[in-house]
């Protein structure tokens, strides 16, 4: 059936799925896999290649998107902190996540710190995994210290599944993921180079549907979908190129994306969705899969404020990003609450103005519901650039 669908009919079929906050197609999967478990990987750099070798269903979760009122969560985490933290620690609470049998959070910043604690207190049953990812990048130690933490991650699902992860295993998700996240950067190439065939509302809602289904699954998926954007008959129009900084955990409401498009913004690079895009490489398929997948998040892996500095700082990536996308303009477009996103823009925005590029910021959260003040400041922005350039 949905090989008779046209891309548009697409979008909107794997929008009511994103848009369903009691997890529709993980259920149907735990339905038919009934002795296998199910991981939920908070944002941003979480290894899905890890439970998949298990043979398990890795599951995105970056809260409920605004569907959901707070009603249990705030009398167990601060109401001053971030959206994602809220709702997704909401939907634990309303049974939302009980086909869930373990979630990943990771080092990122405080909040996602206190939410591990928090889920094991109030979720015993369920396999709570904490990841300490490196903090200096550029010591010699840094691979064989995220190894290790990755090799304890294998140990603990070796438990739950009871179940053997060789090196075969974990090669041949490496291999997978690998091919997922090429088919995604071909998503990004087309959203780069031809922005009118595909818009980032669009695109996202591609992307976010692969964080709920098997990786063969979206990849097959994908393989379907680029061929038909290719095809698509939509003629270019004279927006402005910008990029979105600040959205690489909880993510902004698909709204906001639409709001900024229609303001006459190409967004035609961002930090949505980090983890589709997550290396800049493929990770090298070789005899120690677990020290590829660490070295690769030290070397091969995007930028971003949780990451700290490797190879190269942010501010240089960060210009190189807008140089490759011949970007007109920066969008700061950070959640509410985020340290990491906020303390950045001062760094961020102090390099843009060294180089004359034109920028605007704003903050969102998921309950977000009237976006006429970002819209007439988008299209104020859009008119700057146009007359300055």
């Amino acid at each position: 059936m949905e090989k008779q669908m046209t891309f548009e009919e697409k979008i909107e079929h794997y929008r009511t799925i994103i848009d369903d906050v009691s997890y529709p197609t993980v259920n149907k999967w735990k339905e038919e896999h009934p002795n296998k478990k199910v991981v939920g990987m908070f944002p941003v750099y979480t290894p899905y290649e890890l439970p998949h070798a298990a043979g398990m269903l890795p599951v995105g979760v970056f809260g409920a998107g605004g569907k959901i009122e707070i009603d249990h969560a705030d009398s167990r985490i601060q109401s001053f902190v971030c959206s994602i933290a809220r709702s997704t620690l909401e939907l634990g609470l309303t049974e939302r996540l009980k086909n869930f049998d373990a979630l990943y959070f990771t080092s990122i910043c405080d909040v996602a710190r206190n939410l591990s604690g928090i889920w094991q207190t109030n979720f015993p049953q369920q396999l709570v995994e904490y990841i300490h990812f490196p903090q200096n990048m550029n010591n010699s130690s840094a691979p064989k210290h995220y190894r290790a933490e990755l090799q304890k991650l294998v140990s603990n699902l070796e438990q739950l599944s009871g179940k053997k992860i060789t090196n075969e295993d974990l090669l041949n998700s490496i291999k997978t993921f690998n091919r997922n996240r090429e088919l995604c950067l071909q998503l990004y190439h087309i959203k780069s180079t031809t922005p009118h065939l595909l818009s980032t509302f669009e695109a996202y809602i591609v992307l976010r549907l692969g964080t709920l289904l098997p990786v063969e699954e979206h990849s097959q998926l994908l393989e379907g979908i680029i061929p038909q954007i290719h095809q698509r008959k939509r003629t270019a129009r004279d927006f402005v190129r910008v990029m979105i900084e600040g959205s690489f955990c909880e993510q902004p409401p698909l709204e906001l994306m639409q709001v900024i498009e229609d303001a006459g913004c190409y967004i035609v690079d961002d930090d949505l969705l980090l983890h589709s895009r997550w290396f800049n490489e493929a990770v090298p398929l070789n005899g120690d899969p677990l020290l590829s997948l660490a070295e690769s998040y030290i070397n091969r892996s995007r930028y971003s404020s949780v990451r700290h500095y490797g190879n190269k700082s942010r501010k240089e990536q960060f210009l190189e990003k807008i140089k490759s996308g011949k970007v007109d303009g920066v969008l700061f477009c950070a959640p509410k609450f985020c340290e990491p996103a906020l303390l950045d823009y001062v760094v961020l925005k102090d390099e843009l103005e060294k180089h004359n590029i034109s920028y605007m910021t704003f903050e969102y959260e998921e309950k977000m519901g009237v976006f006429e003040s970002i819209r007439m400041q988008v299209e104020t922005f859009v008119e700057s650039v146009l007359f300055f350039s």
